[in-house]
């Protein structure tokens, strides 16, 4: 468990500091539009590193003293890892910070979902235990699946 956190706290990092090199042009996920529908308005834009008390250019990145990370020394089922954190992150927190609680809980998980689907494909890309693979493929299949609920439920009850 402390390896996880280890992990987690170092992609929360990185995705604060706003490294865009991992990321490619037009790669960031997209939330359904009703996650910004107009009654259900999110109560803006603070940043992760204002929210944690950090300052918006630090984030919570120099507030955990990571310093500088070498991506390139990092093995590539990390930089996988990390590269599909920076892509979803963003868009959770956006999905949270909508003011309606129902909206916020549908829109910030359909994020980590698809956070947990990515984990689990730089699984199946680089792990080769039978049992963890067989695992990933049924993240893959529930998250994909509880993904479809909450974004029909926005699409029924969001308007």
């Amino acid at each position: 468990m402390k390896h996880f956190a280890s992990i987690l706290a170092a992609a929360v990092a990185v995705v604060s500091l706003s490294n865009v090199s991992l990321a490619q042009e037009g790669d960031a996920f997209k939330l359904p539009e009703q996650c910004s529908a107009a009654d259900g308005a999110s109560m803006g834009q603070s940043g992760m590193g204002q929210m944690s008390g950090g300052s918006s250019e630090g984030g919570m990145g120099a507030m955990m003293s990571m310093g500088n990370m070498d991506m390139d020394a990092m093995p590539e089922h990390v930089r996988e890892n990390m590269q599909k954190m920076m892509q979803t992150m963003p868009a959770m927190h956006e999905g949270m910070m909508n003011e309606n609680p129902n909206v916020a809980f549908a829109c910030g998980m359909i994020a980590h979902h698809q956070g947990a689907i990515g984990m689990a494909e730089a699984m199946l890309n680089h792990g080769e235990d039978e049992q963890l693979r067989a695992l990933a493929e049924t993240i893959i299949a529930d998250q994909t699946a509880e993904i479809e609920v909450m974004t029909d439920w926005l699409v029924d009850n969001v308007k």
